[in-house]
């Protein structure tokens, strides 16, 4: 299935941000292992949640849904997994099978995950490496790639510093942890999203965090605690709620709300740097949700300007670069992103794919090693007329769609499937915002 986004004048409405995906997968895998039955809702429904929804099932949690965002998981307790009779498969979800890595590390069973061919592609080693050293046995396919082997069981606390800053790393490590002898501790390169942290206190466990002046924070979770079931809402996802919020600021009118996003220091990244290039975006506080709270934003159509991204804001927007690249090309100027170079493992070389998104799209672009430079061409100055290459990334796909909608003749995608990973809402949002978006069959060769 491919689309094109058709250029449009005005952009108003309401939408509510979907689920958080990294705050779903975390709360399935928690309550997976915890003491009782938890209900969660607001869950996101994308394939990379129902993937982990699956994979913790097959390891002898009870799962049910119940309603649309709403799912009882009955818990297994510490140490009550069992080994899977057949692989688990985790399609495209990077996020989904390294934590599990590190949940399923730290039971007595072996598992073998595998993924779709995006994710069979991208390393596992920097989550492997540390749970190795744990005691976890891991046998992987030539470079540190899926299909994996994990056997878990008698694992002893590390301490442990990743070389490179990493949410995954740092969250497989913990969930390990749980059931390591002694007290594990990571020592983070630069702040990461602490949404384990968060929902581990949630169900219960004690999660020590130094905060240092320099470096980001020490944290540390002693082995043997229990998890105890609750009732948690999911928070919206402020990844997803770019989308929405990127569209209104390159419009020519209008503006646009979203309400439910999570509001978290480590993932404000991109409303900062947005509004670092003159972006007119509200906050309101809208209630809270299991161990976050929650903001509404209004977004109106804005003169942005480029600038020079500050590289300590990447690690709270990382998801969010593709479309803040879009944001970039509507600029005045240039803008310029480096310190982002984990963007070539995400579902595809992003820091590529961006590049040539924009540049087929008639923006000009320099590819860096770590980040790129856009000239941007000015409020509704972009020509479009391109076709992209989503090369299976969710991202890549929603920010090119988003960006049709204030281009002059508007942009193709030659791939749409995947936008169901981690919004099965968009095409619903975008129209309620009033984008024209018309999907066709992919032309066959």
């Amino acid at each position: 299935m491919r689309a094109i986004s058709r250029p449009v004048s005005r952009i108003a409405g309401s939408v509510r941000a979907p689920g958080d995906k990294s705050c779903s997968h975390r709360a399935v895998m928690m309550a997976a292992v915890a003491h009782g039955e938890s209900t969660v809702t607001g869950l996101l429904e994308g394939e990379d949640v129902i993937n982990t929804a699956k994979a913790v099932k097959a390891l002898g949690a009870g799962v049910e849904r119940t309603g649309p965002g709403a799912w009882t998981i009955q818990g297994v307790g510490a140490n009550g997994f069992s080994s899977p009779s057949a692989d688990i498969d985790f399609g495209n979800s990077g996020t989904g099978a390294r934590l599990m890595m590190g949940l399923v590390g730290g039971h007595a069973v072996a598992a073998r995950f595998v993924g779709d061919t995006s994710l069979s592609s991208r390393p596992m080693e920097r989550v492997l490496k540390p749970l190795r050293e744990m005691g976890v046995a891991a046998d992987t396919a030539p470079g540190g790639r899926l299909p994996a082997v994990i056997r878990g069981g008698n694992l002893k606390a590390i301490r442990y510093a990743p070389p490179e800053a990493s949410a995954q790393v740092k969250s497989a490590i913990m969930l390990a942890g749980l059931r390591a002898d002694g007290v594990t501790v990571v020592e983070e390169k630069e702040a990461t999203r602490d949404h384990t942290e968060r929902m581990l206190r949630a169900f219960g466990v004690e999660v020590g965090v130094e905060e240092r002046a320099h470096g980001g924070p020490i944290v540390s979770v002693r082995g043997g605690q229990s998890l105890k079931a609750l009732k948690a809402e999911v928070a919206g996802d402020p990844s997803s709620a770019a989308f929405a919020l990127a569209m209104a600021l390159i419009a020519g009118e209008g503006a646009a709300t979203v309400t439910g996003m999570l509001d978290n220091r480590t993932r404000t990244g991109f409303i900062d740097a947005a509004q670092a290039m003159g972006a007119d975006l509200r906050t309101e506080e809208d209630g809270q949700a299991t161990g976050e709270d929650t903001v509404r934003v209004i977004a109106t159509p804005s003169r942005l300007r480029g600038i020079a991204l500050d590289p300590a804001l990447v690690p709270s927007m990382i998801d969010e670069l593709p479309i803040f690249a879009v944001l970039a090309a509507f600029a005045d100027g240039k803008t310029t992103v480096t310190g982002a170079a984990e963007l070539r493992v995400k579902e595809s070389d992003r820091i590529k794919a961006i590049c040539a998104m924009l540049a087929v799209n008639g923006v000009e672009v320099e590819e860096l090693p770590d980040g790129f430079i856009v000239t941007g061409c000015g409020a509704r100055g972009v020509p479009g007329g391109g076709t992209v290459e989503a090369r299976h990334d969710h991202r890549i796909a929603m920010s090119a769609l988003v960006m049709g909608s204030a281009t002059k003749t508007g942009v193709s995608v030659d791939d749409i499937a995947m936008i169901a990973t981690s919004y099965p809402e968009f095409f619903d949002h975008m129209a309620t915002l009033g984008a024209q978006v018309e999907k066709s069959e992919a032309e066959k060769s």
